[in-house]
């Protein structure tokens, strides 16, 4: 199809990109300066969008578990919320900050995923399958929210193209880097042992485990990832393996439910793939011959990445039966680095120039229509509102800051309220406090009474949560230097006002 001569610049140009990221000699400086474009310019998409709302609550937990460095917290493993303390303590406490790391994660996964798929590519299928991955939300919408999911998404794409290297050249140092990742995602989420199922299956059904677990690579391997996970693992046995407890009884259901749990996390899986999946399949127009090949390849060095892509998407399934626990597909966040291998290493598929470039083009233009339309975003999400008082924590944060300071000039050293909002708020106090929550304290070991009593702390709940509020109340009541303010809370928007809260703020200051 001929390109009309308002586009021809255009199209040399992303011509020009194709061949730089398709050249080996250039591809890889070439890369580093698109995912650094990329980086910016979903950056800037979320600061513009979530101008209307504040941090997601998963996010201010992980900022409250970073000040409490130990080898583990109340719910997860420690990895993420020690990245996000080491990111903070370089960075300023700022929302753009926080913007630029969450998706910064995101783009270090599209970076290990490119390097993956070029020992299995050929320079056009890398640089399209490159550019399939971004438009996969898992890289970007749902990456803008950091949480142990998102923070999955470096450690998997590192532990598979360790492992990969480790199992095809049976090489020690890459062999022990494969431990240290694995070690690293399961440090991030204990759901990643069904990728480490899944690589363990894939070396033992494959034609050439002879040749590697006759080598020292699988025990190096075992060996680096026990080492690097021994301090996690002494926590766990010190704290009667809590997050165990919390991993097995967070989503339970009935078997049936677990099984149906199972098949919808793979059909959700593929769905957030799909495009990649459809674009794969209009450029390529692939018979079915072509798409067996694709799916369960002859070659053994290509059928090893489609089964530790497969495996993932299948093994929840009946780890949910077993556990009669429900799983949900926005878990597969991480599994997505050997999608462009599955869909493009066949060689029976092709993928024309002219529909390269087109692929291309989407995935340059899609991020600039994404901040195009971010204002629009910011501004249907203020007059939708986002639940669990989503647009108020700065503001709740502010306010009660300011009845801290207004009743002593000591530093603010705890806060605490309760959930979402103990969490949601953490991120915005620049004392930065630790936290307590007055409803379940197991869930902030780090603070007990003497902590309390001696460091004063600053209390603030909805007046329409009455758990949150019993707790305040009582705690008030025994605390008569306490001072007690009630405030109307109301996020304004371009004008526009939001919906109004009444929160109870108590400052309790230290002796």
């Amino acid at each position: 199809m001929k390109v009309s001569a308002s586009l021809k610049p255009i199209n040399a140009a992303l011509g020009r990109l194709l061949d730089a990221l398709s050249d080996p000699k250039r591809r890889g400086r070439t890369v580093i300066v698109v995912l650094a474009a990329y980086w910016a310019v979903w950056t800037v998409y979320a600061v513009v969008a979530k101008a209307s709302q504040d941090f997601h609550f998963d996010m201010g937990e992980m900022v409250a578990w970073s000040r409490e460095i130990t080898f583990g917290t109340p719910k997860h493993p420690p990895l993420p919320a020690w990245l996000v303390g080491a990111w903070f303590s370089i960075f300023p406490l700022a929302t753009w900050a926080y913007d630029l790391f969450a998706v910064g994660i995101a783009t270090v996964s599209l970076w290990v995923a490119f390097v993956v798929s070029t020992r299995y590519l050929d320079g056009v299928k890398s640089a399209v399958g490159l550019a399939l991955l971004t438009l996969v939300p898992f890289f970007n919408f749902h990456a803008l929210k950091f949480n142990a999911n998102s923070a999955m998404m470096p450690w998997w794409a590192l532990t598979t193209w360790f492992f990969l290297r480790s199992f095809e050249s049976r090489g020690l140092g890459f062999a022990a880097l494969a431990g240290i990742a694995a070690a690293g995602a399961m440090l991030t989420k204990y759901w990643s042992v069904v990728l480490l199922a899944a690589l363990a299956v894939g070396a033992a059904s494959d034609p050439r485990r002879k040749l590697y677990f006759g080598s020292a690579a699988p025990f190096v391997t075992i060996g680096a990832g026990v080492a690097a996970l021994s301090p996690h693992l002494v926590w766990l046995y010190l704290h009667d393996f809590g997050t165990f407890g919390y991993a097995l009884e967070s989503h339970p259901g009935t078997v049936l439910e677990a099984f149906v749990s199972g098949v919808g996390y793979a059909a959700g899986a593929l769905g957030y793939a799909v495009v990649p999946i459809l674009l794969t399949g209009i450029a390529a127009k692939p018979a079915p011959a072509d798409v067996a090949d694709m799916l369960w390849p002859g070659d053994p060095r290509r059928r090893l990445p489609v089964i530790v892509f497969i495996l993932p998407l299948v093994l929840p399934a009946l780890m949910a039966v077993a556990t009669a626990e429900k799983v949900v597909s926005l878990w597969a966040i991480g599994g997505m680095t050997l999608l462009p291998v599955v869909l493009l290493s066949s060689p029976r598929i092709v993928i024309p120039r002219v529909a390269a470039i087109r692929i291309l083009a989407i995935a340059v233009f899609f991020p600039v229509l994404a901040v195009l339309v971010a204002p629009i975003v910011a501004v249907v999400t203020h007059f939708n509102g986002i639940p669990n008082y989503g647009t108020q924590y700065s503001l709740v944060a502010e306010a009660a800051g300011r009845v801290w300071r207004e009743t002593t000039d000591q530093p603010l050293r705890l806060v605490g309220s309760y959930d979402n909002v103990l969490n949601g708020t953490a991120f915005y106090f620049p004392d930065r406090p630790s936290t307590f929550e007055i409803v379940n304290p197991a869930l902030t070991p780090w603070t007990d009474e003497a902590r309390i009593a001696r460091q004063g702390i600053l209390l603030y709940c909805p007046v329409t949560e009455n758990r949150c509020m019993e707790a305040l109340n009582g705690r008030a009541a025994t605390a008569p230097r306490g001072r007690r303010v009630e405030v109307d809370i109301s996020r304004t928007f371009l004008g526009i006002l939001g919906p109004v809260t009444r929160y109870a703020i108590v400052a309790i200051p230290p002796p």
